[in-house]
């Protein structure tokens, strides 16, 4: 399925997952990301206070800033961050309520990105409605398993997460993801706890050169 969240991650060719202790200045992180040209960012319920860096980023952001919630494990999790402002879900894996989590996300417009890492749970996250899946942890399978995952699932849109980084990143593309996942080689936490902006912009912008 085509949402405008899948078709942004189409044209950037990445997002952004931000694991971090603490965000005192969500806009500006994600203002940071965009100038180095990845618009699309999942902040995650391991970071306390999510639901609130959610709606402040929805409130003040600018227009073309796509932000989610990750790590997103039940439907009251989805709800919660729907209600605040996220535009797209992401689940770790396929928890028990995943129908709830699609149901939940596909109401409220928003795109849903299930976690799976076998072709039996690529294919229930299929069966379940996701609009894309997250094939995780991307380091344990390596890029070639992405180009035989094209052969029984030729139209599900697969992004990898975990373990992608500048040296492999377009290999990811090459063997058929729609979009690769940064982490800490884009953001560490680190330079999200000093407010170090311009060396946040700096790294998306490598991140996405790797990818050409």
């Amino acid at each position: 399925m085509t949402t405008p969240v899948i078709e942004t991650l189409r044209a950037d060719q990445a997002l952004v997952v931000v694991r971090a202790s603490r965000i005192e200045d969500p806009v500006a992180l994600c203002h940071a990301l965009a100038a180095g040209g990845i618009r699309t960012v999942e902040l995650t319920y391991t970071t306390p206070g999510l639901t609130d860096l959610l709606a402040d980023v929805a409130a003040r952001a600018d227009d073309d800033i796509v932000v989610g919630a990750g790590t997103v494990v039940t439907a009251d999790q989805a709800r919660s961050a729907l209600a605040a402002g996220a535009r797209f879900l992401v689940t770790p894996g396929l928890p028990p309520e995943a129908a709830e989590i699609v149901a939940a996300g596909h109401a409220a417009g928003a795109a849903v990105v299930l976690g799976a890492l076998t072709p039996t749970e690529v294919l229930a996250a299929t069966a379940l409605g996701a609009d894309a899946v997250k094939i995780f942890p991307a380091r344990a399978v390596g890029p070639r398993y992405f180009s035989d995952l094209r052969g029984p699932f030729p139209e599900v849109a697969l992004i990898p997460s975990g373990g992608v980084d500048d040296d492999n990143a377009a290999e990811f593309l090459r063997a058929g993801a729609i979009a690769v996942t940064a982490g800490t080689s884009v953001v560490q936490p680190a330079d999200v706890d000093e407010a170090r902006w311009e060396q946040i912009t700096t790294n998306a912008a490598r991140f996405r050169a790797a990818l050409r």
